[in-house]
């Protein structure tokens, strides 16, 4: 008889080792609920080894009959289990860890099949599930019928509609391409849903500001556009969230900065040299009025919760809003392509200020290939450094036309001081 490999021992070992993973919340959930239950961690074990040889065997002897005929023993032996312990608890109706059994059996077969990685990605997503049983039935119970149609109609709109897009440009300029413009208004409608849910579940003060630094990573425009139609929409008379969302607008914008200082350094390091001393002055401002506002936020927040309760939140979610950014981003972004023709290369700053308006990434990927020449780079730098001004007048603006007067007041503040440290720095 043939010795088995060594990579056919891992995999039997790594098949064990998911259905342990498993077992262990299991048999903890067990112990601590009391009640009878068919499988613990031994079980869970066996299950998966199971799982693992009745598939080994099909292979070795191309027979998958051996594996359907043990898929249908279990399944018998998982309903006579779930009959029994029905008996002895009749209040008892659920069929977790029944289910969780078949998993970690189906799981180890995966794992001889070939698929290590999804078995293991699989089995850490099923422990996460089963461990976090309080917090998603709490989170649940909090949510009401206008955001489940809320989400269905994010969910619609990103796997429907989306996909059906052109991903080229349509017009003659090359600027306007339906699947980009209609990706935008998914991330901001998406970002409205998020840090919404993100208040209900963490508290409006934590929950702005995860929707800023997760949102910022991918669009400060966009966070900055659903923050500040929220601030105004937002049932707060007292005016108690202000502090929230200016906070979450600003963090959306540190994580910009520290993007942008990002990709120069990946591409083109020559290039941090000019552009960290401006680059440091504006994060330090706008990340210590974020750190202040955000503090503020924590003190209101628990001063009117004391006072008069908590401030009711009302779902912001609008995909029509959020398509009417779409369509404006789309005519900005023909004028902005339009200009930049206009333009020869003397004019590089203001391309860039144009560009800067509808984006930073762009324009900053544009300077690190335009300054590998080293007699480039400072006009490089002052073009990446108005681009990121005029993106952030822009934003200031939104916040001014579409957000709350505290919002807008303690964004636009922030604005100013910012603009003007890192002029002045960059000009000394």
């Amino acid at each position: 008889m043939p010795t088995p490999d060594l990579e056919t021992v891992q995999l039997f070992g790594i098949a064990l080792l998911i259905g342990a993973l498993l077992g262990v919340e299991r048999e903890k959930k067990k112990a601590d609920t009391q009640k009878p239950s068919f499988a613990g961690i031994r079980t869970f074990m066996l299950l998966s080894e199971t799982g693992a040889l009745a598939a080994w065997l099909s292979v070795q002897n191309a027979m998958p009959a051996i594996f359907v005929t043990t898929l249908i023993g279990l399944l018998i032996l998982i309903a006579a289990a779930y009959l029994l312990e029905k008996r002895a608890d009749a209040a008892s109706i659920g069929i977790t860890t029944e289910l969780a059994g078949l998993s970690v059996f189906l799981l180890g077969a995966a794992v001889m099949f070939g698929q290590v990685a999804i078995a293991v990605g699989l089995a850490v997503t099923n422990t996460a599930l089963l461990a976090l049983k309080d917090p998603l039935h709490g989170a649940i119970q909090k949510l009401g019928k206008d955001d489940i149609f809320a989400g269905l109609k994010l969910l619609i709109a990103s796997f429907i509609v989306l996909p059906l897009l052109p991903q080229q440009a349509v017009d003659p300029w090359a600027a306007l391409n339906p699947y980009k413009l209609w990706l935008l208004v998914v991330l901001i409608s998406a970002l409205s849903l998020v840090g919404y849910l993100a208040m209900r579940w963490l508290g409006s003060a934590r929950g702005v500001a995860v929707t800023g630094l997760t949102g910022g990573l991918v669009s400060s425009t966009a966070v900055t556009l659903s923050l500040a139609r929220e601030s105004r929409s937002a049932a707060d008379p007292a005016r108690q969230l202000d502090d929230a969302y200016a906070a979450g607008v600003l963090i959306a914008w540190s994580v910009m900065f520290v993007r942008v200082l990002a990709m120069v350094t990946l591409f083109n390091a020559a290039l941090l040299r000019p552009l960290l001393a401006p680059f440091a002055a504006m994060l330090l401002v706008n990340a210590a009025l974020a750190g202040w506002y955000y503090h503020q936020s924590l003190r209101d927040m628990a001063h009117q919760i004391e006072r008069v309760g908590v401030v009711p939140l009302k779902n912001p979610f609008s995909l029509w809003a959020a398509t009417k950014f779409g369509l404006l981003f789309a005519v900005v972004l023909l004028l902005v392509e339009l200009a930049r023709r206009s333009f020869s290369a003397s004019g590089l700053i203001y391309v860039a200020v144009l560009a800067g308006m509808t984006d930073v990434d762009a324009i900053t990927l544009s300077m690190v290939d335009f300054a590998r020449a080293p007699e480039q780079l400072q006009l490089a730098a002052y073009a990446v450094v108005a681009a990121v001004w005029a993106n952030t007048l822009v934003k200031a603006a939104l916040t001014l036309v579409l957000g709350s007067r505290g919002t807008a007041r303690r964004v636009c503040f922030a604005t100013v001081v910012m603009l003007v440290l890192g002029g002045a720095v960059l000009l000394v």
